[in-house]
């Protein structure tokens, strides 16, 4: 049972546990497509994030504000996995837009469980997280520490790539919103499979960039896989936005491949983030900035957390 917030009772059943973590949200991917017919993408975390408190009580009710319904089918998630009976209250404090391709939704969720399992006392790792995640809606590998090669859909693909290179990005937004559950509901089978050589080249160029650590050759990927995915969710703006990138010597640009977003790639070791966002922002003066951030390496962070002992 999921209740609003508001309407739970704050302090009448005892606290079993309770933990507070962030887990950081994504500008779009750096390539997305497909294998064989097995969908892949490559993570691009940024330095934004969702804090979630889970506060583990007795009884059996689950309350959650009604702004985050997915936290609370990640609190069911974790509890079942873990073999808890108990209540909890979840608080989520997030920044990242919605419905814009910035990996809200999995920050919400990855969060919940990564805190309902520590305020259990029972840490989890990041590969049951994910598949727990995977059990509530498609989920980006923002999950994992570093940069990382997930299958969003089922989770039948993972590889670590890379450390999280010297990068930053300024991210506008193209307008609309996506709806990503609805979105991966389609079927886009036969558009993807025509676009395997060009994911296949974005990922060989990916995997070469991170494991150099060459922001050059990931903005080639990334903007080899935006351009491919406008053959699947087109965006308007960006031909736009590419000239401007092109103009401001930009390592290249990325895309929320199921969302609006569009983020320009900067070497952060000879590109001031704020001076380009100031410069694309009378660019492309019709689509808003969103903000500049640091690509990340993912992963749940622990802020706070304790288990009561038992009377």
């Amino acid at each position: 049972m999921t209740d609003r917030l508001a309407d739970a009772p704050r302090r009448s059943s005892r606290v079993l546990g309770v933990s507070t973590v962030r887990a950081p949200a994504t500008c779009g991917e750096l390539v997305q497509g497909t294998r064989a017919g097995v969908a892949f993408h490559v993570t691009c975390p940024i330095d934004l994030y969702s804090t979630v408190t889970v506060e583990l009580v007795e009884g059996t009710r689950i309350a959650c504000s009604p702004e985050h319904p997915k936290a609370g089918a990640g609190v069911v998630a974790a509890l079942r996995h873990l073999g808890v009976e108990a209540g909890a209250r979840v608080t989520v404090h997030s920044t990242i837009p919605r419905a814009k391709g910035l990996g809200s939704s999995t920050a919400d969720v990855a969060g919940t469980i990564a805190a309902c399992a520590l305020a259990a006392g029972r840490p989890l790792p990041p590969e049951v997280i994910a598949r727990l995640a995977l059990s509530v809606e498609p989920t980006d590998g923002s999950i994992f520490p570093g940069i990382v090669l997930f299958d969003h859909r089922h989770g039948a693909d993972f590889e670590w790539l890379g450390n999280a290179p010297a990068m930053s990005v300024v991210i506008v937004d193209s307008g609309g919103e996506v709806d990503t559950v609805a979105f991966n509901r389609v079927d886009r089978g036969a558009v993807l499979r025509s676009l395997e050589p060009e994911h296949a080249e974005a990922l060989a160029l990916a995997r070469r960039g991170l494991a150099k650590g060459d922001p050059a050759l990931i903005g080639r990927a990334a903007t080899l896989s935006a351009i491919a995915n406008q053959r699947v969710l087109p965006k308007p703006g960006l031909p736009a936005v590419l000239e401007a990138a092109r103009e401001l010597g930009a390592a290249g640009v990325c895309v929320g491949h199921s969302g609006t977003v569009i983020g320009v790639l900067l070497d952060s070791r000879t590109h001031n983030a704020e001076a380009v966002r100031r410069l694309l922002a009378a660019a492309v003066p019709s689509m808003p900035v969103l903000g500049c951030h640091r690509v990340i390496g993912g992963g749940v962070e622990v802020v706070s957390g304790r288990v009561s002992s038992p009377d």
